[in-house]
Formats: C-alpha cells, sequence, structure tokens
C-alpha cells in the first residue's frame, strides 16, 4: 500500500495524541498539530511524525498552517480535526469570534476550506471530532451562532459539537461525487483535561471520581483510527456521526440539511478574508 499523509489537529494531548500514536505504526506519514509547542514537538519526535504548531484561536495562524502543510504535502490522505474544547465563559477570540465556536468549528472549517484542492486531489477522509454532547445541548440557532443572546459554556459546546456534524454532511453533499469522503464521530467519554478551564457541569464530571471509569485516550481514539483506516463506501458510509465504530443517532438539527447548508454559507462569511 502506497504510504499515505495523515493529519490530525489537537494532537498533541488526549485522543489527538492517541490516535497518533496508534496510525504511526501503520508506516504512514503521520502530521501532529497542536497549540503547545513544547508537547507537540514531544509527541511528534516520540513517534517520529511531522509536526506544525498553531492556535486556532487565531485564523491568521489557521491560514499559515493550511499554507505551510499545502507546500510541504502535496498529497493529504486524511485531515483529522480533533482540535476542540469548553470554554470558562463566553469569551471573545483576537479575530472578534466567541471562542468555543472558533476553535471547534469556524478554524477547521477554514482549515479545511483552505486545503481543499488538495483534499479533493487527493480523494481524502475528512474525519471531525463531535460528541453526543451535540444531542444533550445543542440547539443552535443560525441568527445567533455566536451565542450573543443566550449564552452558556454547555450550549456553546453542544453547538460547536452539532456544528461539526452539520459540516461533515455538507462536506459529503457539495463534495463527495469528486471523491471526498467526511465522517463525524463521538469518542465517549474520555479521561482528557479538555474542560479542565470551563464551569461546564461537564467540568465537575471529568474531574471527579467517575473519571476512574472514564475511557482511556486511547480508547476513545479507536473510532477515529477505524475511520482514518477504513475504506468509504466498504468499512463506513461517507457524510454519517459514528460512536463506537458504527453509526449512531444523532439530533433532529443534526440531520437537517437545510440547516447544514445554512451553517456553511454563514461561516463562509465569516472566514472571507482568509478565503480570498
Amino acid at each position: 500500500m502506497e504510504q499515505r499523509t495523515i493529519v490530525i489537529t489537537g494532537a498533541s494531548s488526549g485522543i489527538g495524541e492517541a490516535a497518533a500514536r496508534t496510525l504511526a505504526q501503520t508506516g504512514d506519514t503521520i502530521v501532529v498539530i497542536g497549540r503547545s509547542a513544547q508537547r507537540t514537538r514531544a509527541v511528534a519526535q516520540d513517534i517520529g511524525a511531522d509536526y506544525f504548531i498553531a492556535d486556532f484561536s487565531r485564523l491568521d495562524q489557521v491560514a499559515e498552517l493550511a499554507a505551510a502543510l499545502k507546500e510541504k504535502y502535496p498529497r493529504i490522505d486524511v485531515l483529522a480535526n480533533n482540535a476542540g474544547g469548553i470554554m470558562a465563559g463566553r469569551e471573545l477570540t483576537a479575530d472578534g469570534h466567541e471562542k468555543t465556536f472558533q476553535v471547534n468549528h469556524l478554524a477547521p472549517f477554514l482549515l479545511t476550506r483552505l486545503l481543499q484542492d488538495t483534499l479533493l486531489s487527493s480523494a481524502a477522509k475528512v474525519i471531525n471530532t463531535s460528541s453526543v454532547a451535540h444531542v444533550l445541548f445543542g440547539k443552535m440557532d443560525i441568527a445567533d451562532l455566536e451565542l450573543v443572546k443566550k449564552y452558556s459554556s454547555n450550549r456553546a459546546y453542544g453547538n460547536a459539537k452539532l456544528a461539526n456534524i452539520l459540516f461533515t454532511k455538507e462536506l459529503h453533499r457539495r463534495f463527495n461525487t469528486q471523491g471526498l469522503s467526511s465522517a463525524a464521530f463521538h469518542p465517549g467519554g474520555v479521561a482528557t483535561n479538555f474542560s479542565a478551564g470551563s464551569k461546564s457541569s461537564l467540568r465537575f464530571l471529568y474531574g471527579s471520581g467517575l473519571r476512574s471509569y472514564m475511557l482511556t485516550p486511547a480508547q476513545g481514539a479507536q473510532t477515529l483510527v477505524w475511520l482514518a483506516i477504513g475504506e468509504p463506501g466498504q468499512d463506513w458510509r461517507s457524510g454519517e456521526y459514528f460512536a463506537k465504530s458504527k453509526a449512531a443517532r444523532t439530533s433532529r438539527q443534526a440531520k437537517d440539511a437545510n440547516l447544514a447548508r445554512a451553517l456553511w454559507e454563514e461561516s463562509e462569511k465569516l472566514v472571507t478574508p482568509w478565503l480570498l
């Protein structure tokens, strides 16, 4: 089998790191993306991977990352949009966007759009890390994507994870006939520090004694690895949402094709300066 190039964001810790470590054993070229230079470099050196540093709360860094990836890799077989998290409260980024929305959705949307030509020519797989939180907390209003009116940490995170699924479905609708495949997945309740800086109720769950009953990062990464290695149309169906390496149920809004299209259009408006 020809060596593939697999790009994983949010790979300096948690399930991103675990997936990178597992996929490195395939002999493919693994590209580790992280916000912490020290941790990202350490992971990459340990597994013999390439690495880049980017903070998804800065869209200029996302654009620079995309340019660097395009320059170094004429072919990208898998793009795993895995970076994300829950924030402590409503906070605006330097770009003026609500931080949960930008880090979890808008930044990976921009990265994918900027890499679009490379991904299409590579017949790539785009894998988006979502969550069952989209069912528990997601209630998207296309007129208030950044929750100016009704903010809560849980709703912001739930909406962002809903956005990941809607983005997956719209990627499929727009580009599957051109060879690109997409999937979203729920990693399960994984014992990581992704909610440590938030005031969400999830912070207390992940920091409580129940943590010992949660999945390890390696277990949480299994579906991501399965999607990266598997063949769309044979092992899994493009445009769908998965959990435990099989198709899973979504919320009603996640099935709304009009909402998926509207989210794409609104997201594109928000990142237009970076697409010109």
